[in-house]
């Protein structure tokens, strides 16, 4: 009698998926293209660089100083007054104290404007800086 019952109860069963294997495997790929990811790093301003015959590749600046042709400063994609640069590179290297910038300066801008970008980052304590050239 029992085997009976058994047997009705097994028809009328429902089958069920187990979602949990899959939904594991998703979050592992998503954490796997995450931490393979490059992620490219910007001035957030469109800039012709100069050329230089000794132009050199960095691998690793933590922050890209946009210098426009008309004297604008933009970091990350915001434009900043060439004042308040010192106080964003205190302020970044109070997080990141062996932290490197580099200046992407536009061919036609002028001289004094690179110099007053370079001189507030020297007076917030950056030693590391570069000044970006294309390679000829």
């Amino acid at each position: 009698m029992k085997s009976i019952r058994y047997a009705r109860g097994a028809r009328f069963r429902k089958s069920e998926v187990n979602m949990t294997p899959l939904i594991d495997m998703v979050f592992i790929l998503l954490i796997f293209f995450i931490v393979t990811t490059s992620f490219v790093r910007e001035a957030g301003v469109d800039v012709q660089r100069p050329s230089a015959q000794t132009a050199q590749t960095k691998e690793n600046a933590n922050v890209i100083l946009g210098l426009t042709s008309d004297g604008r400063v933009f970091v990350e994609g915001r434009s900043l007054d060439i004042r308040s640069v010192r106080a964003y590179m205190e302020r970044f290297l109070a997080e990141t104290p062996d932290g490197s910038v580099v200046i992407v300066a536009d061919k036609d801008s002028a001289t004094g404007a690179a110099v007053q970008v370079l001189d507030q980052c020297r007076l917030a304590g950056v030693r590391n800086i570069s000044l970006a050239a294309r390679k000829q």
